[in-house]
């Protein structure tokens, strides 16, 4: 007997299938919604969980409940401890390890180039905080400067780099361009320092570099070494500008220039400043002597060349002068003179020739080097300038008379006297002037013109004059 139950179940099942197909379309949605959120979720906990650690180029890809993490790390430990990070966020089923060392720099070079309008940071750095202080260290140096950063990340850098690094910061400010750089732990610099002293500042303060960092090159340079003095006749003055290197120095060349020029009014702009060049002093000390013979001109003293340029008070002095600078320079100076001939004052008759050597040698004495017949180079300058005023009296003789004061034997200073206007009298003839004009006589301590009992006035009694005969 046939089962008459089957139609009604065939036919219930064709009434609800239709309704069967949007349930399970629903259900793969509500599956897909679910996934989604889930994978997100876990995208963002695993990059927050690593966002702090020290990767580079660190990535989280979520597939399901797995993560694959990307990263260089900059050691094997800080490796490791980001897998282990990852692993241990709720949910993760399993971490595909795509991670890796930073390849190591050998040599570990990180350079700083300076030019006109900004700073460049380059090469490598081992840390991206190192990387950052040392951006940070160049800006606050350099307020206003570009910084330019073109540093990559590279394992290798020796310890206390960052050390090394700032320190070779703290230069730029002293250099208008510059090349540095780090190689291991051989340091380079070159470049041109903003001021006098720049580079020896710099010299001091590489000798601060931390230990296994030393000075491989060191080729900075400085701008020139200038001394200066103008001589003005019309003012009256001589101005003093540049460079000495320090405060002693400084008062030695004044005291000098008080000793070889007479009556000038001395304006001094000079500035204590390290970087000479070894023998300034002593270039200088000569160099004055050749100025003082100037009626007008200027001295200049750049690193190891001196320069003299202006008028002579006759013909000889000239051509003595464009020769030499009237002494010997210290070794591997340079002498340069562009020396004129000052034009020809007009003749005087003997009294005024007689009042002219009176105003002369009133305001200074000839000096000579102590007990002895040689004149010192402290009166050339006063020499010269007598011999211009003899040539203005072509037609008198002119008598150059040595005295002493009382200290000594009678006839010693008479002798002593005697020589000593000998030696001027020989300077003069060497000058061209004619023999025939000029006598030597030494009068030793019997024409005083202050009393003998006070050393200013023993100072007065020793003296050359110059009388119209």
């Amino acid at each position: 007997m046939p089962d008459q139950r089957q139609p009604g179940i065939f036919k219930w099942s064709r009434r609800w299938a239709p309704g069967l197909i949007p349930l399970v379309i629903l259900w793969a949605l509500a599956g897909w919604n679910g996934t989604v959120p889930f994978e997100t979720g876990l995208g963002v906990q695993g990059r927050a969980a690593i966002k702090d650690m020290v990767l580079d180029g660190a990535s989280i890809m979520v597939e399901g409940r797995d993560i694959r993490l990307s990263a260089n790390a900059f050691s094997e430990e800080g490796r490791l401890s980001a897998l282990a990070t990852v692993e241990a966020i709720p949910g993760v089923r399993l971490v595909n390890d795509a991670t890796g060392l930073l390849p190591e720099a050998k040599p570990f070079v990180w350079t700083a180039d300076r030019d006109v309008v900004r700073v460049t940071l380059g090469g490598t750095a081992p840390l991206p905080a190192v990387r950052a202080r040392l951006i940070e260290a160049a800006r606050s140096d350099l307020p206003g400067v570009e910084i330019a950063d073109r540093m990559t990340f590279a394992r290798g850098a020796l310890p206390r780099f960052e050390a090394a690094a700032v320190l070779l910061i703290d230069q730029l400010p002293r250099l208008k361009e510059a090349k540095i750089s780090i190689s291991d732990g051989n340091v380079k610099l070159n470049g041109m320092a903003i001021e006098i002293g720049g580079r020896e500042a710099i010299t001091a303060a590489l000798k601060n570099l931390p230990e296994g960092f030393s000075v491989a090159e060191n080729i900075v340079q400085a701008p020139p070494y200038i001394f200066r003095i103008n001589k003005d006749p019309v003012a009256a003055t001589l101005t003093l500008s540049g460079y000495v290197p320090d405060n002693n120095v400084h008062a030695a060349i004044v005291a000098a220039i008080g000793r070889k020029f007479s009556g000038e009014k001395i304006v001094d702009n000079l500035k204590a400043s390290v970087g000479a060049p070894a023998g300034f002093a002593n270039a200088v000390m000569t160099a004055l002597g050749s100025l003082s013979r100037l009626s007008t001109g200027s001295l200049v003293i750049s690193d190891r060349e001196v320069k003299l340029s202006g008028d002579a008070l006759y013909e000889v002095a000239a051509n003595q002068l464009r020769e030499s600078a009237g002494g010997s320079l210290p070794k591997d100076w340079s002498y340069k003179a562009d020396v004129s001939v000052r034009p020809a004052a007009s003749a005087v008759d003997s009294t005024i020739c007689q009042q002219l050597f009176s105003e002369l040698l009133g305001k200074e004495r000839i000096r000579f080097e102590s007990g002895k017949t040689d004149i010192s180079p402290d009166s050339v300058g006063l020499l010269d300038r007598l011999i211009a005023t003899t040539l203005r009296c072509p037609s008198t003789n002119i008598e150059i008379a040595g005295h002493t004061d009382t200290d000594g034997d009678d006839a010693a200073n008479r002798v002593l006297s005697q020589k000593r206007a000998e030696a001027v009298l020989s300077y003069l003839t060497r000058a061209g002037l004619s023999s025939e004009r000029l006598t030597a006589i030494g009068y030793g301590s019997e024409q005083p013109l202050a009393p003998n009992d006070t050393n200013d006035g023993k100072a007065q009694n020793r003296r050359i004059d110059f009388v119209v005969k």
